[in-house]
């Protein structure tokens, strides 16, 4: 056993983890146990550190909370879960998630050399001149391995559609982030006064680079999550709950203008945190939680959703405006224009790179990037998740991911119209925009995470048994009329009188 990176509290947090779901799963309803399992490792341990053991994936914060709650509910349940999604589109994505980097790495099994003069039949190598001899081949003995990755990340998605389908379940999402946001106000608030060094002084190292942390001639909080752009949008997150919950109680509860403080106070978090794309996500969709109809909600989310899945596949067919998109943020700011122009410039290498393997990707190992031939020398920076899914597992790879991020969203919108459904919560509105917005944020950063995971299985399990309900409702009403039918009624008559004509 090795950990990678992190001193012994490092080690402690996460071989501890497993105890504290245990200790959860006792004292808690299934429901809580299960959302503060996932929000709470991804709040408290420890970045880039993990636990390395022969033929599986490395456990980290992710998947050692995954695992340990499948493992708790399991026994719970007694039985396995059906993992794959009632309608027949989400279960071809689920299977193509599963299944297309495993192809991936049977089409990569070739490795890559850098600096390679060729002369007859000569191949010379200088290796003074090279920064890397070039990147290794995948092993067939990976497929295997990438396979139970993906199982690992996918683990929330298959729990939370079975234990956080319902009404309760959605409303301890949206609870859990509220209090996680208080937990939350104080790590930020020292960040922000002495600098990021809360997971430095307690995991014994910095989980990115520094420079990053100064923003607005000060500092923006990093605590324990990947960068401060992840910590903006988890205060983003926390201010969407609290907009929900303040709208839910809204003439029902005694307590709302309390809650309409929290809603004020998460905005401060965002404030904080000196990133401005989480701070326009929350002048846009907070407002739209506390005055527009669940419904409005759910065709903006599907409106944000479908963007995000065709805007590779425009990038790729150069049908975006980039150049139209660099001359407005210019207006702004300069800087962000040298930015973003650098950003797209980056996506455009590896999507001509991709182009090569467009079906399934390069594989890991730092194949899909781009380099130099001579050197070696990496000619590629890039942060946006779809840019790296794309770039690892082809196209494919990217459809099923993000289609199944879309899937949730797009199934609530529809069942939402058919004749006879139950009206929609704001607990399900609210969440399903944060998926969307979460999906939209992933276009230029990879802040897909374990809750993301967990708030889409969540949705897309409410979706379904909206449809179940939903069909019932219809069958009912079938009856009636086919009971009025047979009895001379007009359907109307038939409709109100029900079953009780038969008596």
């Amino acid at each position: 056993m090795l950990i990678q990176i992190g001193n012994i509290v490092a080690l402690l947090a996460l071989v501890g983890w497993p105890v504290v779901i245990v200790y959860f799963f006792r004292v808690m309803p299934q429901t809580r146990a299960l959302i503060w399992s996932i929000l709470g490792a991804y709040m408290l341990l420890p970045q880039i550190s993990a636990i390395d053991l022969p033929l599986i994936p490395p456990l980290n914060k992710e998947s050692i909370p995954n695992l340990m709650a499948f493992a708790v509910c399991l026994s719970y349940w007694g039985k396995m879960p059906k993992p794959l999604p009632e309608a027949w589109i989400g279960r071809v994505l689920l299977v193509m998630f599963l299944i297309s980097p495993v192809v991936t790495v049977v089409t990569n099994t070739d490795p890559i050399r850098f600096g390679i003069d060729t002369f007859g039949t000569m191949r010379l190598v200088d290796p003074n001149a090279l920064e890397t001899w070039g990147l290794p081949g995948l092993r067939i003995y990976d497929s295997a391995s990438v396979l139970v990755q993906q199982i690992f990340f996918a683990l929330p998605f298959f729990l939370a559609r079975e234990v956080l389908k319902t009404d309760e379940g959605l409303r301890e999402i949206l609870l859990a982030l509220v209090i996680a946001g208080a937990i939350y106000t104080l790590p930020m608030l020292y960040e922000v006064r002495m600098s990021p060094q809360l997971h430095t002084r307690l995991y014994g190292f910095f989980q990115h680079d520094f420079n990053q942390a100064i923003r607005q001639g000060g500092y923006r909080p990093f605590v324990f999550m990947p960068h401060g752009l992840w910590v903006a949008f988890f205060a983003f997150m926390v201010t969407m709950a609290a907009a929900a919950r303040a709208r839910a109680a809204r003439g029902a509860d005694s307590r709302a203008g309390q809650k309409l403080l929290l809603v004020l106070a998460g905005f401060g978090l965002v404030l904080l945190t000196k990133s401005m794309g989480p701070l326009m996500y929350t002048l846009i969709f907070v407002p739209m939680v506390l005055i527009m109809r669940p419904r409005l909600h759910l065709m903006v989310s599907s409106l944000i959703v479908l963007l995000v899945v065709t805007y590779p596949l425009l990038r790729g067919a150069g049908l975006v405006p980039t150049r139209a998109i660099l001359d407005q943020v210019s207006a702004v700011s300069e800087d962000r224009r040298e930015s973003l122009e650098y950003r797209f410039t980056n996506e455009q290498r590896i999507l001509d790179h991709v182009a090569e393997r467009p079906l399934f990707g390069w594989g890991g190992w730092g194949r899909f990037a781009v380099y130099d031939q001579a050197t070696g020398e990496s000619e590629s920076v890039v942060d946006g998740q779809w840019i790296i899914t794309i770039g690892h597992y082809g196209w494919l790879g990217y459809l099923a991911l993000f289609g199944l991020m879309a899937l949730p969203v797009l199934s609530l919108t529809w069942q939402a119209r058919r004749k006879g459904a139950a009206p929609l919560p704001i607990e399900a509105s609210t969440l399903a925009l944060i998926l969307a917005v979460n999906m939209l944020d992933m276009l230029p950063n990879a802040t897909l995470i374990p809750f993301t995971w967990l708030i889409a299985g969540a949705l897309l399990g409410y979706a379904e048994a909206m449809k179940r309900a939903t069909d019932a409702v219809q069958r009912d009403s079938l009856r009636r009329a086919h009971a009025g039918i047979v009895l001379g009624l007009r359907p109307t008559e038939a409709q109100d009188r029900g079953p009780r004509t038969l008596l």
